[in-house]
């Protein structure tokens, strides 16, 4: 097809994640299918200097930093046919506009779910044989642990409660079947049937935070949600337990787990915390029983190529007159992050 029947695309993101999403071999491929510039990157739907671009464009590839597309984003994009975002949720960076206008929406959110999810697996695994809490002691007092102290490691048969058959929580659940733990899952919109199809036993909030040895989050972030787990529910996990959040912070009641950590009675390892970060005098940064990291779980470095190739895969399907593989529906946004 010559370059000139190809469909115009323009990049709206922060561009320093460009050639992370799209190396030079993904960005080839990319422009094999659209006329797409990679010195244009739209910060300011309003920028006149962007304005030619986006009345040409008929598609337009999103990502972190992208600004909010509303009517007037929409209105200096007349030809505008479809958004494909090289990230996660969708939710509060696109209008209502463009549900009303009919144009239809891609996410590569199923693959940011999967480094989340191997993050998720690695901290269960570790927390299982008291990895972080070890390694703490370890480096203060240079002695392996004693046999009596090993008594409750150990990860078979290990009591994990998942909160939410999200996609990051059903990737989850899928990388825990080969191991020897009994799995417990929490989700309001998942039948008893479904639990079964997935491999678990459907609980009630309160009993799976009793019966978990280690909890880990991956809820969306609603109104519903809101502090989830506030003061009551993180009594309810068992001493010597763990929590696992690499969700939102604003699922968890900051008080409430602050107190619990203080006091030792469970240890947390925390991706993500409310506020973010947690401010500079947080007790959190120096607990032995808290392993807290930068909100690294979802993609980051060479994993971002996962979610451009995302785009250019739903870009093909696009051209070709085809369904789009990950599009998101506008009655998906109520229930998803």
């Amino acid at each position: 097809m010559p370059t000139s029947a190809l469909p115009r695309a323009v990049f709206a993101m922060n561009p320093v994640h460009l050639p992370e999403l799209f190396p030079p071999g993904l960005m080839a491929r990319l422009q094999a299918l659209a006329r797409v510039d990679p010195a244009l990157v739209v910060r300011d739907f309003a920028d006149p200097a962007v304005g030619p671009a986006l009345a040409d464009a008929e598609i337009l590839i999103t990502g972190w930093g992208c600004p909010r597309i509303d009517a007037d984003a929409l209105r200096a994009a007349p030809r505008l046919r479809a958004l494909l975002h090289a990230g996660g949720s969708v939710r509060g960076w696109i209008d209502d506009a463009v549900w009303d206008r009919g144009i239809p929406v891609s996410s590569a959110v199923q693959a940011n779910a999967l480094p989340v999810a191997e993050y998720t697996l690695a901290a269960i695994l570790w927390a299982g044989k008291d990895a972080f809490g070890l390694r703490e002691r370890f480096r203060a007092e240079r002695v392996y642990p004693a046999p009596g102290d090993c008594v409750t490691m150990g990860n078979l048969g290990r009591r994990v409660g998942i909160i939410g058959a999200s996609r990051v929580g059903r990737r989850v659940l899928e990388l825990l079947r080969p191991f020897d733990f009994s799995v417990g899952l929490f989700d309001p919109y998942v039948s008893d049937a479904e639990a079964a199809a997935l491999g678990v036993v459907r609980l009630p909030l309160d009993e799976l935070l009793a019966a978990s040895d280690i909890v880990s989050l991956h809820a969306p972030d609603t109104p519903e949600t809101y502090r989830m787990l506030d003061r009551r529910r993180l009594a309810l996990i068992p001493d010597g337990g763990v929590l696992v959040n690499t969700s939102r912070g604003a699922l968890v009641d900051p008080e409430a787990l602050t107190d619990e950590l203080v006091g030792g009675r469970i240890s947390a390892v925390l991706d993500v915390t409310e506020p973010e970060p947690l401010p500079a005098d947080s007790p959190l940064y120096q607990m032995p029983n808290v392993f807290l990291t930068p909100h690294i779980a979802g993609s980051l470095g060479n994993e971002l190529e996962r979610l451009g190739r995302t785009v250019v895969d739903e870009l093909s399907l696009l051209i070709a007159g085809r369904e789009l593989e990950h599009a998101v529906r506008h009655t998906d946004l109520v229930n998803s992050a």
